[in-house]
């Protein structure tokens, strides 16, 4: 059984989480990708640790082309946009974390805010570094055989 977290508890929990985002900024700071995430990493520092991770993994890793990052003021995050080597196809990636909830609401608006495309990727991070990537289609799409 676990026990209930009492109001300052959560309270100090919240402050604990927005001191480590600041850390985090601190230390990504030195990264060459800064410079083209700092305004939206300063802006939403919760959803920092995510767009830096994706972004250097589709910039570094992946070597996607034409790589920008838009912001989703709506759903207090940056996304990132380009298409995959060998592709004229442009993606539209939100990261999130693994322990974030999502909700349908943060889907359409993040659908609507990135121009209505098909589908967006979104890039679950982990603590240990670990991305995943799953596609979301808007609306029903019959899966291919």
């Amino acid at each position: 059984m676990c026990p209930e977290i009492q109001p300052d508890q959560e309270i100090y929990f919240e402050a604990l989480m927005f001191a480590y985002a600041w850390l985090e900024l601190l230390v990504m700071d030195k990264h060459p990708s800064y410079p083209v995430l700092a305004p939206l990493l300063a802006k939403y520092p919760r959803s920092s640790g995510s767009l830096f991770q994706a972004y250097n993994d589709i910039v570094y890793v992946q070597e996607w082309k034409d790589v920008q990052v838009a912001e989703l003021e709506s759903c207090s995050r940056g996304a990132i946009t380009g298409r995959k080597k060998g592709s004229d196809t442009t993606l539209h990636v939100v990261p999130c974390t693994l322990s974030e909830a999502l909700s349908t609401q943060l889907l359409e608006d993040a659908f609507t805010l990135l121009g209505k495309p098909s589908e967006i990727y979104l890039a679950i991070t982990s603590e240990d570094a670990s991305i995943v990537y799953y596609k979301i289609s808007a609306g029903i799409v019959k899966p291919s055989i």
